[in-house]
């Protein structure tokens, strides 16, 4: 890499990286030539691939006529286009539309709309939002109180306010069948027992990602899972939030991951794919027996200055636009298939793959030093931190985390953009069959005799 200057930016770390210089459909290019396949489209991002020239058209349109206005000053064309399209999508009654800039923005926002509905509906009483251990639901404060990540939360448990946890359905570990509609029951009960336990009349809402993200590795709950986790909301009164951040826009194969099990909520998060990386972009959508008695109330006391942005709703309503041209969700379905079942073979060539996972283009492996007992790899290896590493080098970008708490447990996600052909995934399957054969020559003799 070539010598650079002192940089005046800080992110996580220390770290350095090549400075990009372009990218289109999976592939990113750094200053000096080398090209890398955007194997975890980002951060989960890039739905749609790089530099599609239909949102490119549609931005450089709407730059052309405002790139701001206040949404107290004027309503805007492009987000009244783009809340109508994104209530068309959406399961029927969730029709009202919040805009905001990102993951952590729109599960603040439903927090806090489910707060004030409560108060307005003489429901004050009501103000524990529940989540499962492990999750992930975004960086700010109140996302941080609903996560339960340790080297995310553990510095700032003393600014937050404590929310209840039930543990997420992670079948594989416990030795649970997850086709088994009883496992799915098993876990959602767990649900009914902590409302009931923390009082019903002081639980808000219960906060899911239908498909595990970054926290759980791809997660599928077993069968089931949602539709009991549904039933025991509505029988509680308690809110249904599904956090589709990383699992919306057709990412697992439906435009929201929880249609594959026809599951209605009462508030929808999502960002990331939603305006696939071109602009920051998320929302909130609610069921509009929630809004209307807010509204009533004196109205939603909670906003951002960048809400309803038009440059931004303009690219989403291009994002959305090419999702359906383009026929998206059913090739992230597709080629979904086809990278599982490379996953899969891969798994059978290298034994420290203990678990292959996921639903469309949300996939994920998990390193185990023994598949019989689940153990996890030795914490010292970082083996989530040093494969993405291989695998960078190696002209692969992936994206990793530890399954259990943040501790331990090393999975590796792989969520290419859903406009992938059969000839990407037989790339990506190459570069990744190369960086676990260096990975395996680097770690062999720190690992188990079983490994």
């Amino acid at each position: 890499m070539t010598e650079r200057g002192k940089s005046h930016l800080f992110y996580q770390g220390r770290g350095r990286k090549p400075v990009l210089d372009q990218a289109r459909g999976v592939y990113m290019w750094d200053t000096e030539g080398k090209r890398y396949l955007d194997g975890s489209s980002g951060a989960m991002v890039c739905n749609i691939g790089h530099s599609n020239d239909n949102v490119l058209d549609a931005m450089r349109r709407q730059m052309e006529r405002s790139t701001f206005g206040y949404r107290l000053h004027f309503e805007t064309e492009a987000s009244e286009a783009l809340a109508a399209k994104t209530a068309e999508l959406t399961p029927e009654g969730l029709d009202r539309v919040f805009f905001v800039s990102g993951g952590s923005e729109a599960v603040e926002s439903a927090m806090k709309l489910a707060r004030q509905y409560a108060v307005a509906t003489g429901e004050a009483s009501r103000w524990k939002v529940i989540s499962r251990a492990p999750c992930y639901h975004g960086c700010t404060l109140g996302a941080l109180a609903i996560t339960s990540y340790t080297p995310l939360t553990r510095p700032f448990e003393p600014m937050m306010q404590p929310m209840p946890k039930v543990p997420a359905p992670r079948a594989y570990l416990d030795g649970l069948d997850p086709e088994e509609e009883a496992t799915g029951h098993h876990y959602a009960d767990m649900l009914e027992a902590k409302i009931l336990e923390e009082g019903p009349e002081t639980v808000l809402a219960f906060i899911v990602e239908p498909v595990g993200g970054a926290s759980t590795g791809a997660l599928v709950p077993p069968a089931g899972y949602m539709e009991r986790v549904r039933e025991i909301c509505t029988r509680h009164g308690v809110l249904l939030i599904l956090d589709e951040v990383m699992t919306g826009a057709g990412r697992t194969g439906k435009f929201l991951a929880g249609d594959h099990w026809g599951i209605t909520p009462d508030i929808i998060v999502m960002s990331k794919g939603y305006a696939a990386g071109y602009v920051p972009l998320g929302a909130m959508v609610a069921h509009e027996r929630l809004v209307e008695p807010v509204l009533d109330d004196g109205g939603f006391q909670h906003g951002f200055t960048y809400a309803g942005n038009p440059l931004a709703c303009a690219a989403g309503v291009a994002v959305l636009s090419e999702i359906e041209r383009l026929n998206l969700c059913h090739n992230a379905e597709v080629m979904g298939m086809g990278l599982k079942a490379r996953l899969k073979g891969l798994m059978d060539r290298y034994p420290i793959i203990g678990d292959v996972r996921g639903k469309g283009l949300l996939l994920a492996f998990e390193f185990m030093a023994d598949r019989s007992t689940k153990a996890p790899l030795p914490t010292d290896l970082r083996a989530f931190d040093r494969f993405v590493q291989i695998a960078y080098e190696n002209g692969l970008i992936v994206y990793s985390r530890r399954t259990r708490d943040g501790t331990e447990g090393d999975h590796i996600l792989v969520c290419p953009p859903m406009i992938v052909t059969e000839t990407h995934l037989d790339e990506i399957t190459h570069m990744l069959d190369a960086s676990l054969r260096q990975f395996m020559e680097e770690i062999h003799h720190k690992l188990p005799k079983t490994a």
